[in-house]
C-alpha cells in the first residue's frame, strides 16, 4: 500500500470522525487519569448514555497536560467545539452529560474550557466558558513534541496520520541521509534527556561510524521522581516517537532499533506494542520501508527499573542481558555501542520532536527558543503548585512564567522558596533566581540541569537540608557501585547530611560536604555520580543558613526534621474542640471537651496529624528560640 492511499484513507476516517451527527466524547485514559478515576467515569459514561439513549462515540485519549484536574472528559455535539470537564466524579459525570446531551445545559459554571471548531458566541466562547489556548495554562505553551497529545486516540494509527503523522518520514525517505542530518543540525534540536548535545551531530558521528552493522536506541527509562514527560508522550502519542526513530534510523544507517521502556510502565508499554504492529501492517516498519530500499525493525526490552540504565552505556549493557552498569568511554556508543557496533541513542522527547521538523523544517523550529537552546522543552510541573502537570514551552522562558503564570503559583498563599530541576540529579534553584531563563546555559550556571524535564516546585514549608537528603538517598541506593567515588562518595554525604537532619551536625560539615561533593562530582565513572552532589552543592551555595541552623541552633526552621522541634498546643488558641486528640493516631494528646489539651511529647511521633487538623490554629511548630504563633513557628 503507498503512502498516499493511507493517508487519503485516514484523511477519511478523521473527517467522518469530525463531523460526526452523534456527540462525541473524550476521556482521558493516561495513567494520570486512570489514577485519578478516569475507570469509573469512563463506566459512568456507559451507563449515562444507556440509561438515556442517547449515541455518542467514546475516545480514550492520552493526557492533555492539566493533570491537576483529572479525571476529565471532553463532550462535542455536532456543529459544536468540545467542552472540557474535569475532577469528575461518576455521579458528577452523568449529571453533566444528561444536562447538556439532553437539556443542551452546558453548565459553564463546572466547564473548563471550549476546544476546536463549531458555532460559538462570536468569540470564541461558550455562555462564557474560555477557549483552550486562552487558559493560563496553556497560553504560554508552544506544543510540538506535546501536539496530539489528548486530542488522538493513541492505539488509532490514523488519527495520528490524519494529523500530519508519517509525512515527516515520506519526506525523509526521498533525501540524501546527509541532507537529513544536516536539516536536524540546522533546527538546533539537542538531546533532551541530560545535558543537551546536540542531536545532528550525535546522528552524523553514528552516520560516518565504519561497519554495515548499526544500531539506534530510545531511551524511555524515566527514572527521575516527580518526572512522567516520556510516560505522557508514549501513551498519548507513541508514533510521534517511533516516526523519529525510523526517520534516525534511516539517516545513521541502522536497520534494526529498541525502545529501552521500564518495566513500571504497563500502558506505555501496551501502546507501543499496538502501534508497532499497526506500522507494520500498513509498511511503515519491516523490508522496504513505504516501497523504498530501506528495511528496519524495533524491538522493546522492559527495564527492570534500575536508575542508573538511564546512562547509555548502561542501558546497551543492560540490552544485552548483562547487569545494567556504566562503562568508561571513549570509545563512545557512535563507534563501540550496543553489541560492539556504532549506536545511537536519544530519549522519548528527542524522537517526538524529530518528525515534525522534517515535516515543518529546521527554519521553523529553530525559531523557537534562544540562540543556543532551540525549539520547545516539555516538563512535569509537580510539587507545591496549583497547577500540577505536563507542560511544553519555548526553551529561554522564565522560571517565574512558569511557577506563578502557567502553574498558578504556591497554593494556601504560601511563599515560594525554590524549584527543582532535572530530578535528583539537578540542583535547587531559589526564589531570588526567578528570572532565570530556563536553557542549558543558564540552569548549568545556576548549579543545576535541564535533565529530562522534572520540576518540583518547593514552597516555605520545605526544609532545603531534608530536600539534600531525600535526594541523595536516591542516587546512593541507585548507584550501581562500580566506581569508589560514586559508591562510598554518595554514601558520606548521605552521613553527613542524616546527621545534620537528626541535630548531631558540626559546624566543619559544611566544608566536608563541599569537598566530597567536589570529588565525587570531579572522579565518578558516569553521569549519577558526577551529577549526584547537585543538590547537595546548589542547597549549600543558596541555602546556607540553613545548614547552619540546623548545626549551630539545633532547629528545622520549616519544621521537617524531627529531631529538631515538636509540636505544642496554645493555650490561648485551643477551644477543647477536641479533634486533635481524636485523630492523632497513638493517643499523644489529653484534654477534657473545652478544656487546654496537652501533647505527650514522649508518645509523638510528630506525624502532623494534629497539626493539619486543628481548625484554630492552636498547634504550633515550637523549636527552641522560637514561639508558637498562628499555628506557625515564627522566630
Amino acid at each position: 500500500m503507498d503512502f498516499a492511499s493511507i493517508k487519503a484513507g485516514a484523511d477519511r476516517k478523521w473527517a467522518e470522525l469530525m463531523n460526526l451527527s452523534e456527540p462525541l466524547i473524550h476521556i482521558g485514559m493516561g495513567t494520570c487519569g486512570r489514577a485519578a478515576g478516569a475507570e469509573d467515569v469512563f463506566a459512568a459514561v456507559k451507563h449515562a448514555l444507556k440509561n438515556t439513549n442517547l449515541p455518542a462515540r467514546i475516545l480514550r485519549v492520552g493526557c492533555i497536560g492539566m493533570c491537576y484536574l483529572e479525571p476529565m472528559i471532553a463532550v462535542r455535539k455536532p456543529g459544536r467545539p468540545f467542552i472540557y470537564y474535569g475532577n469528575l466524579t461518576p455521579d458528577k459525570t452523568e449529571d453533566l452529560l444528561v444536562s447538556y446531551l439532553l437539556n443542551n445545559d452546558p453548565k459553564p459554571q463546572s466547564a473548563i474550557c471550549t476546544l476546536g471548531e463549531g458555532s460559538t458566541n462570536g468569540n470564541g466562547s461558550i455562555d462564557g466558558i474560555p477557549r483552550f489556548s486562552d487558559l493560563p495554562m496553556i497560553k504560554p505553551q508552544v506544543r510540538i513534541a506535546l501536539r496530539n497529545c489528548g486530542l488522538i486516540d493513541p492505539e488509532d494509527i490514523d488519527h495520528y496520520i490524519a494529523r500530519g503523522g508519517y509525512s515527516g518520514l515520506r519526506k525523509a525517505l526521498e533525501l540524501p541521509p546527509d541532507d537529513i542530518i544536516r536539516e536536524i543540525k540546522e533546527s538546533g534540536l539537542r538531546g533532551r534527556g541530560g545535558a543537551g548535545f546536540p542531536t545532528g551531530a550525535k546522528w552524523e558521528f553514528a552516520r560516518k561510524a565504519a561497519g554495515r552493522v548499526k544500531y539506534i536506541i530510545c531511551n524511555a527509562d524515566e527514572g527521575d521522581p516527580g518526572a512522567f514527560m516520556d510516560r505522557s508522550l508514549l501513551e498519548g502519542d507513541p508514533h510521534a516517537v517511533l516516526e523519529g526513530m525510523v526517520i534516525g534510523a534511516y539517516a545513521i544507517g541502522a536497520h534494526e532499533g529498541y525502545i529501552y521502556a521500564r518495566a513500571e510502565y504497563p500502558l506505555a508499554i501496551q501502546r507501543l506494542r499496538i502501534a508497532l504492529e499497526q506500522m507494520r501492517a500498513y509498511g511503515l516498519l519491516g523490508d522496504n520501508i513505504l516501497g523504498s530500499a530501506f528495511h528496519f525493525n524495533i524491538h522493546i526490552k522492559e527495564g527492570a527499573g534500575a536508575f542508573v540504565c538511564g546512562e547509555e552505556t548502561a542501558l546497551m549493557a543492560s540490552i544485552e542481558g548483562a547487569r545494567g552498569m556504566p562503562r568508561s568511554r571513549p570509545p563512545f556508543p557512535a563507534q563501540v555501542g550496543l553489541r560492539g557496533k556504532p549506536t545511537n541513542i536519544n530519549n522519548v522527547e528527542t524522537f517526538g520532536n524529530v518528525s515534525a521538523i522534517l515535516e515543518r523544517g529546521a527554519k521553523w523550529y529553530s525559531s523557537f527558543g534562544t540562540e543556543k537552546s532551540r525549539g520547545t522543552k516539555t516538563f512535569s510541573l509537580a510539587g507545591k503548585v496549583k497547577r500540577t502537570g505536563l507542560i511544553e514551552v519555548p526553551m529561554g522562558i522564565k522560571l517565574r512564567e512558569i511557577i506563578n503564570d502557567i502553574g498558578g503559583g504556591i497554593p494556601g498563599g504560601r511563599q515560594f522558596k525554590g524549584v527543582q530541576t532535572g530530578g535528583p540529579s539537578g540542583g535547587c534553584i531559589p526564589a531570588s533566581l526567578l528570572d532565570l531563563p530556563v536553557d542549558y546555559e543558564s540552569l548549568a550556571k545556576a548549579g543545576s540541569i535541564m535533565g529530562s524535564g522534572g520540576m518540583v516546585v518547593m514552597d516555605e514549608g520545605t526544609c532545603m537540608v531534608d530536600m539534600a537528603r531525600y535526594f541523595l538517598t536516591f542516587t546512593q541506593s541507585e548507584s550501581c557501585g562500580k566506581c569508589i567515588p560514586c559508591r562510598l562518595g554518595t554514601r558520606q554525604m548521605l552521613d553527613v547530611v542524616e546527621d545534620i537532619c537528626k541535630g548531631n551536625g558540626k559546624p566543619e560539615d559544611l566544608k566536608l560536604l563541599a569537598d566530597v561533593s567536589e570529588t565525587v562530582q570531579k572522579a565518578s565513572l558516569c553521569g549519577l555520580g558526577q551529577t549526584a552532589p547537585n543538590p547537595v552543592q546548589t542547597t549549600l551555595r543558596y541555602f546556607g543558613d540553613e545548614y547552619e541552623s540546623h548545626i549551630l541552633e539545633k532547629r528545622c526552621a520549616a519544621g521537617v526534621c524531627k529531631a529538631l522541634f515538636h509540636y505544642e498546643i496554645d493555650s490561648g488558641r485551643c477551644t477543647g474542640c477536641m479533634v486533635c486528640a481524636r485523630k492523632c493516631p497513638v493517643g499523644a494528646i489529653t484534654g477534657e471537651k473545652k478544656q487546654l489539651h496537652i501533647i505527650d511529647q514522649k508518645k509523638c511521633t510528630k506525624c502532623r496529624t494534629c497539626y493539619d487538623a486543628c481548625k484554630f490554629g492552636a498547634v504550633g511548630i515550637c523549636t527552641e528560640g522560637m514561639k508558637i504563633e498562628n499555628g506557625d513557628a515564627h522566630n
